[in-house]
């Protein structure tokens, strides 16, 4: 300025990235370096970045992707930076390996040189001290300079996080992957004096070794590699390396295009490729990318997924033994180990995702879909996919695509990986099956609603947590028709009996099999088959027990297409789950009793732990009700369940705090029911004279039972019970009928006859031995002094009492268990336990006297 020059505030432009190299393409983007003063106003780079952002938007008109970035040379020599400074940049992480890069493959287009060119590989170390006599001395004027700094050191960090950078590219393009995380393998493996390409090439050019071909950037990687896996004798890396060179520079040495175009890149690539030893057959294959299909693409992946996760213990293992394995780099490394797991990680149920980035579209025109016997397994079967449109005959001289034990299993790996799409024909050979064209339409129809590709990718925090489902597709009967040995009889039915779990008067269950399809948090989709007799709540057991407790949960939809009914049998599962759910989100202990034909089956229902509990008989599932609960659980009945039985009415009225008796009267008989705190049952069938006979024993039982508890209690303690209120119901009508309805009654009032007192004691003498003694009339009866005849001898004191001629049944009206509850105050139902098995002892013994 001094001179009259005007000022340059721009010192320098750089295009970095693939032009002018191997790789170069028509697609090819521009990174361009805009090294301006560091002197610079604000607002004066403000408007350079305008400037630069409308040469973008102008490049992108006329076809071209360019960025521009700007880079303010002494903040960068100090590592100091704004943003990413390529288009493959992870930021300021890699600030040493983008210096490399920038110096082993930037084409100058105007301004400065960069100081770096000046020093020589061996003055590497002194740069500093180098440049300043450079420049003290006059030899060089700054003007004509601009100084990024040294290649002399690479701090680990940077290949960690570089690394990580291009593992997690590599899952989703693992060709563009592969040959920068094996160059940063070699830096990693020659730390702490590690040789970079960009001193490599420094040196060649010093030591005046132009040949372009050797010096393209491309080429230079790739010598680097070769000598690296050569020397680790790893044959097979080396030829993985060589075809990810070849697909990324993507020119055809094969068919006509050859013959048109003969460029410098194609000539080099030939020499390549000989020097390899490559055969015609090789190059078509890897010129035929575009159209490979399940088989080459299988092949191919085993390669790739065995170097990415080659390249992921690599890292970890270097992290490690590195002073910068802080928790940043902890983390990172969790969750790319997480992010490959679920993309490549093979286990029980879990879809293959076989097409990460290899082949652009696996669609088949036609296949064949097969299900035959299994030639390995006697009595078993299998479904198989063929390519092409093949006959049943013809099926021995070709082998599958895929085999798979259940069809879902298959078509879901067809949807995952598109071997199916929306113009595929399917021709089908069912074999044993009920399957129907029409079903596998319908069936890939919900693959395709329920998940839905391509998956969107999975961030960061959900990896960092467990995987959940986040969608859940449940198909039933699929393949089967439920009423099949209807059709094959020419049975046509007619029944009041719809409800799919007990069909028509036969009671018939209409849902034989069901297939999970899973989509969970971290993008894996997963397949469960359910079948036998218990397969849909064992299916319903797991997939509640697999829900998050908290958070966002699934979608889950539910479709039938099987040959009868399959609406009805859809909406009746639907209907399940979706009540299921309900209960669950309550989180008070739910109990969920379904009937199924003439079984009984409990989904017991705690937040992260569901119970599936099979009943086989009616007696079973008294008995399953009347065990002691720790605490108080709400049953909830399946409308369906327990249809013109008693309990149907009873089990939805459970109440808190509370002991409920339910009576039906039936003469000559009459059944008790009694619902206790806890919601546990009791059942005791007894003969009928008049209710005032019936309910005043046990009510005064209750009463006794109650004042006990209560005297119990500390009275400082604000978390103990109320006084438990007994509440009483009548089933009408009465009679040998189904009872319709249940009415509230006030509580029995006693007659003003005086009650005979038959009170209990028992405790525990041994392990398992229980000693009963019967207090009548303030008389004493031990097991001690009767032995085995003590209730004859309660029946015959008694008796003895008694005036009427007529015999009627003796009760407990009070019963003391405090020697078997160790200061606990007991469940009423094992007292009402106790109650009825002294009654029935005494009793026996009153009418054998």
């Amino acid at each position: 300025a001094r001179h009259g020059n005007p000022p340059q505030p721009i010192h320098g432009l750089f295009l970095m990235g693939s032009l002018g190299t191997l790789a170069q393409a028509e697609q090819s983007d521009m990174d361009v370096w805009v090294c301006h003063d560091s002197e610079l106003e604000p607002e004066a780079i403000a408007e350079l970045r305008k400037k630069c952002q409308a040469l973008e938007a102008w490049a992108a008109r006329m076809g071209a992707e360019a960025h521009f970035f700007l880079i303010d040379p002494q903040r960068f020599k100090s590592g100091e930076r704004d943003s990413q400074l390529s288009s493959d940049d992870c930021g300021t992480t890699q600030h040493y390996l983008l210096l490399d890069e920038f110096y082993r493959t930037a084409i100058w287009l105007a301004g400065r040189t960069p100081m770096w060119w000046l020093v020589p590989v061996y003055e590497e170390q002194n740069y500093d001290d180098y440049t300043h006599t450079l420049l003290s001395k006059r030899f060089i004027r700054a003007s004509e300079v601009l100084d990024l700094g040294p290649m002399s050191h690479i701090p680990p960090s940077e290949f960690i996080g570089a690394g990580l950078w291009q593992l997690f590219k590599g899952i989703e393009s693992p060709y563009k992957s592969v040959l920068k995380l094996l160059l940063i393998e070699v830096y990693s493996s020659e730390h702490p004096r590690v040789q970079c390409l960009s001193l490599r090439f420094k040196q060649a050019v010093f030591a005046n070794q132009l040949d372009p071909d050797e010096l393209d950037p491309y080429v230079v990687v790739y010598r680097r590699i070769e000598e690296h896996l050569q020397a680790r004798n790893e044959p097979e890396r080396l030829e993985l390396v060589r075809r990810s060179l070849y697909l990324k520079v993507n020119k055809k040495l094969t068919g006509s295009t050859r013959l048109r175009n003969v460029g410098w890149q194609r000539q080099l690539l030939e020499r390549l490729t000989t020097e390899w030893g490559w055969d015609e057959r090789q190059l078509v294959l890897l010129d035929s990318r575009s159209q490979w299909k399940v088989r080459q693409v299988a092949g191919e992946r085993r390669s790739l997924v065995n170097e990415l996760n080659y390249s992921y213990r690599f890292q970890s293992r270097f992290a490690k033994t590195q002073s910068t394995a802080d928790a940043l780099n902890a983390r990172d490394l969790t969750i790319l180990g997480r992010r490959l797991y679920a993309a490549f990680e093979r286990k029980a149920g879990k879809v293959e995702f076989i097409n990460p980035g290899i082949a652009p579209d696996l669609a088949e025109d036609t296949l064949t879909l097969v299900h035959s016997p299994d030639k390995r397994e006697p009595g078993k079967h299998q479904w198989a996919l063929y390519n092409g449109n093949l006959g049943i005959h013809e099926l021995p001289n070709f082998s599958p695509l895929k085999r798979s034990r259940e069809l879902l299993e298959l078509l879901t790996w067809c949807h995952r990986n598109t071997v199916i799409d929306s113009t595929t024909r399917v021709a089908l050979h069912p074999g044993a099956s009920d399957l129907s064209e029409f079903e596998l339409f319908n069936l890939m129809g919900a693959l395709q609603q329920s998940i839905q590709l391509p998956l969107p990718e999975v961030s960061d925090e959900a990896l960092l947590m467990p995987s959940t489902p986040s969608e859940i597709l449940l198909l039933i009967n699929v393949g089967v028709d439920p009423l099949r040995h209807h059709r094959d009889l020419n049975i046509l039915m007619t029944t009041e009996r719809t409800d799919s779990l007990s069909y028509a008067g036969v009671r018939e269950n209409l849902v034989l099999t069901l297939d999970q399809i899973t989509l969970n948090t971290w993008n894996e989709t997963l397949v469960s088959r359910y079948d036998g007799p218990h397969a849909l709540l064992d299916c319903m057991s797991e997939l509640l027990g697999s829900l998050p407790q908290s958070g966002k949960q699934p979608q889950i939809h539910v479709r039938c297409f099987c040959h009868n009914r399959a609406p009805a049998i859809a909406q009746r599962v639907e209907e399940l789950i979706g009540t299921a759910r309900l209960l669950l989100e309550r989180r008070l202990n739910h109990r969920y009793l379904i009937q199924v034909q003439q079984q009984y089956h409990v989904l017991e229902m705690k937040p992260g732990q569901i119970g599936h509990v099979v009943i086989n008989s009616l007696p079973g599932l008294f008995k399953y009700l009347g065990e002691q609960l720790s605490s108080y659980s709400p049953l909830h009945l399946d409308p369906q369940a327990l249809d013109d039985h008693d309990l149907a009415l009873i089990l939805p009225l459970g109440q808190p705090e509370c002991i409920q008796v339910f009576y039906r009267v039936n003469e000559p008989d009459a059944d008790l029911y009694v619902l206790d705190e806890h919601n546990s049952l009791w059942h005791q069938r007894l003969p009928y004279h008049d209710e005032q006979s019936l309910l005043v024993p046990l009510q005064r039982f209750l009463h006794a039972l109650v004042y006990r508890r209560g005297a119990s209690l500390p009275l400082d303690d604000p978390s103990a019970p109320v006084t438990l209120e007994a509440l009483y119901y009548q089933m009408l009508p009465s009679g040998a009928g189904p009872a319709r309805r249940v009415e509230h009654r006030p509580a029995p009032t006693a007659a003003d006859k005086a009650f005979y007192d038959v009170q209990a004691i028992i405790e525990e003498t041994s392990p398992g031995q229980l000693n009963a003694t019967l207090y009548c009339d303030n008389s004493e009866f031990s097991e001690l002094e009767y032995g085995d005849r003590l209730y004859a001898a309660v029946a015959q004191q008694i008796l003895g009492k008694r005036l009427e001629l007529q015999r009627y049944r003796c009760y407990i009206t009070d019963l003391d268990l405090s020697g078997l509850l160790d200061g606990k105050h007991g469940q009423s139902i094992l007292f009402l336990r106790h109650k009825a098995e002294l009654e029935k002892l005494l009793n026996e013994a009153m009418d054998q006297a």
